[in-house]
C-alpha cells in the first residue's frame, strides 16, 4: 500500500511555548487539541497536504496508565533530551481504497485504540524503540482532512513536501524500512535528532533554522 505523509509530531515543553518562533516565523496556528485518555495535549499548524503538532505531556498519570504504557509516550516525551527521539511520524494511505480497515497491517506492530477515538477506529503503531521516531499508520485519514482545515500563512508556506531525518542511531526496524521505502522520508546519520522538513518544492531557496528550541530546520 502506497503511504504519504500525515502528520509529524515533536515533543515539547508543557504548553509547548516554542510554538511562538513558527509563529514569529510567519505560520498560522490552527486549534490545540488534547487526548483524553493518553495524557498528552498539543499545539497545531496546519498545511495543505499535512500537519505539525507541538506535542507534551498534560497528565503524566494518565501518560504512564495500562492503557497508554505500551505507545512508549511518557518514555519518548521525558527522554527528549536525553537519547529518546522526539519525534512521531504518523502517515494515511496514499489512495484509501478502504479507510478504516484496521485490520490491514501495514508494518508489524500493534493496534492502539484510545478513548478519544471511535470504537471502531485505531491507530497502528510501528515495533521500535524510543530512540527511533514514533511510527503511526492511521487508516482512516484522508488527504481531504488535511485539505479543509488549510486557512493559508502570511509567509505564504504551503504544503511540506520532503523530509530528511538526522538520527545519531541507525533505523533498525521494518518499520522505518518500510516508510523510507515508500519516499515518506530519507535518513542519515546526525550527531542530534534533526527533521529538515522541505516546504513548495524549496521554491524560495531559503532556509530556517529553529534549534536550539526545536529540532526542525525548514527549507523553503
Amino acid at each position: 500500500m502506497a503511504l504519504e505523509l500525515d502528520h509529524i509530531f515533536v515533543c515539547t515543553e508543557p504548553g509547548a511555548p516554542e510554538a511562538n518562533e513558527l509563529i514569529r516565523f510567519g505560520l498560522r496556528e490552527g486549534e490545540p487539541n488534547t487526548h483524553p485518555g493518553q495524557g498528552t495535549a498539543c499545539r497545531r499548524f496546519p498545511f495543505l497536504n499535512a500537519m505539525i503538532e507541538l506535542l507534551w505531556v498534560s497528565d503524566p498519570a494518565e501518560a504512564q496508565s495500562p492503557a497508554t504504557r505500551r505507545t512508549l509516550l511518557w518514555e519518548r516525551w521525558s527522554g527528549r533530551n536525553s537519547g529518546a527521539s522526539p519525534f512521531g511520524i504518523c502517515l494515511r494511505p496514499a489512495s484509501p481504497a478502504s479507510p478504516g480497515d484496521i485490520q490491514d497491517a501495514l508494518f508489524p506492530g500493534w493496534n492502539y485504540k484510545p478513548s478519544y477515538l471511535p470504537e471502531t477506529l485505531a491507530l497502528q503503531i510501528g515495533s521500535a524503540g524510543v530512540d527511533e521516531p514514533m511510527w503511526v499508520y492511521l487508516s482512516f485519514v484522508t488527504r481531504q482532512h488535511r485539505e479543509e482545515h488549510f486557512v493559508g500563512h502570511p509567509n505564504g508556506i504551503r504544503e511540506i513536501t520532503g523530509l530528511v531525518l538526522n538520527t545519531p542511531t541507525a533505523l533498525r526496524s521494518e518499520a522505518s524500512r518500510i516508510i523510507v521505502d515508500n519516499g515518506v522520508l530519507s535518513a542519515r546519520p546526525g550527531d542530534e535528532p534533526l527533521l529538515e522538513i522541505e516546504f513548495d518544492r524549496r521554491r524560495r531557496g531559503e532556509s530556517r533554522d529553529f534549534r536550539p528550541g526545536l529540532p526542525f530546520v525548514f527549507h523553503f
